[in-house]
């Protein structure tokens, strides 16, 4: 294959899900499946080919609605896909999540253990995600998906999670999310952060060069060819221990917010420390053309705009002074909350289950979502800091702290609690539309 072919992004067999930007606001919902029957599961993948849009899609009479389909280790092991060709895949994803669970922090009441079954285990095959700007369409698009898996006894649906993103793009804890997004060279859709270089297509798709030069494929080629590894991990978050501990650790409702925003590195309507640091100024937050145009090294070295230590100063550290390259652990990453809000003021816990959907798509596993997981969420040794983890979402058991820089003393909360369980989750493949249809057209 021509460099020419490699370096131009084929979009028209590249699933939607992985490159595209979501609408704003949407219903989405997560179906999990079980294959009993390896003749009716090539069946589920001819008929999901049929189903599935692609990043080309665009303008298709559906609008802002379309379907996807990714699957497990197992899930490709139980269609027959020979052994030779899946040891071709990430050795992560050939683990699966709960096997890596330990370098993820996901231990304790975030174990494996405790996951909602079948999450984490061999009887999870097919991941089917359909998204629409609303529940009307949403189910309208899952009924479109549904003939795909209907009449198939040999298939089974085992799981099932409906989640939404509100009109005003805030997540459980009442932050605005899905701000950050990096550009991706050919995919047609700009990056958020106008700073930053685009970075090679070969970094989130199969197939084509990444930022080290490689290409990531497997064998047969085309079964990799445009597909991506995705992980889904539904995170449970506790906001009624988020917003006691907030007001337990401030002299009033003013501090209360700038404790909030020194955690998170953002004020809660999507302003960024970074440019707006001493109130939050919600046009800033909500101005997709301003929110995310920022950069640390060059006007905060050492964070006493935005911690070093806040949740989006790790997970994209920019251009800051780290151990390591960010560029190379850069990550597409999109959440989507499930369950009822808590309302605002309650600081005490309803029993309703409530959090995020967590989506990763990439091409590297180990040195992307992995990476950031372990070495950025739940370590501190990249940026000086020793063992400290992050603290909203990482493996927090009581004893942690959170150190906010400021003159002429520093500010140290202790005795962070862990705000957000994981509740289970899966690695998966995300195929070309090509190689879905191989996968219908196996035999033996």
């Amino acid at each position: 294959m021509s460099e020419q072919t490699r370096s131009t992004l084929e979009l028209h067999d590249i699933q939607r899900g992985v490159l595209s930007p979501r609408p704003t606001p949407y219903a989405a919902t997560y179906i999990l499946f079980r294959i009993d029957d390896r003749e009716q599961g090539r069946e589920l993948m001819r008929r999901a080919s049929a189903v599935v849009t692609s990043a080309a899609d665009t303008v298709s009479p559906l609008g802002e609605t379309w379907v996807s389909i990714a699957l497990t280790y197992h899930g490709l092991r139980a269609l027959g896909v020979p052994q030779e060709s899946l040891d071709t895949f990430a050795w992560e994803f050939r683990q699966g999540m709960a096997a890596r669970a330990a370098a993820l922090g996901d231990v304790g009441e975030s174990g494996p253990e405790h996951w909602e079954a079948p999450l984490g285990t061999s009887g999870v095959h097919v991941v089917l995600v359909a998204l629409a700007p609303d529940s009307a369409r949403l189910e309208a698009a899952v009924d479109r998906a549904r003939p795909a898996y209907e009449a198939l006894p040999g298939v089974t649906a085992v799981w099932r999670q409906n989640c939404h993103a509100l009109p005003t793009e805030t997540e459980p804890f009442g932050y605005r999310d899905g701000i950050s997004h990096p550009a991706v060279e050919g995919s047609g859709t700009a990056g958020s952060n106008p700073l930053e270089t685009p970075l090679k297509a070969g970094e989130f798709v199969l197939g084509y060069r990444d930022e080290l030069g490689g290409i990531q494929s497997t064998r047969p080629e085309v079964l990799g060819r445009n597909g991506s590894y995705v992980v889904f991990r539904k995170l449970h978050q506790r906001v009624a221990l988020f917003r006691q501990y907030l007001r337990d650790n401030s002299t009033g409702p003013e501090d209360e917010e700038l404790l909030a925003a020194k955690i998170m590195g953002r004020w809660r309507g999507g302003a960024p420390l970074a440019l707006s640091p001493l109130r939050d100024d919600p046009a800033l937050g909500a101005d997709r053309t301003r929110n995310n145009t920022f950069l640390y090294e060059r006007d905060d070295p050492t964070g006493f705009i935005t911690p070093c230590g806040c949740h989006i100063r790790r997970g994209n550290p920019r251009d800051a002074s780290v151990a390591g390259e960010p560029r190379l652990h850069r990550m597409i990453r999109r959440g989507t909350a499930y369950g009822p809000p808590l309302p605002e003021g309650v600081l005490e816990d309803d029993g309703a289950d409530r959090g995020l959907m967590f989506t990763f798509v990439g091409a590297h596993l180990g040195r992307q979502f992995e990476f950031v997981q372990s070495q950025w969420m739940n370590d501190g040794v990249f940026f000086g800091a020793g063992d400290a983890r992050d603290p909203v979402v990482g493996a927090a058991d009581g004893s942690g702290d959170f150190t906010i820089p400021r003159r002429p003393v520093r500010r140290r909360l202790v005795g962070l609690p862990r705000f957000v369980v994981t509740r289970g989750g899966e690695y998966c493949f995300m195929p070309g539309l090509t190689a879905l249809r191989r996968l219908g057209e196996l035999t033996g």
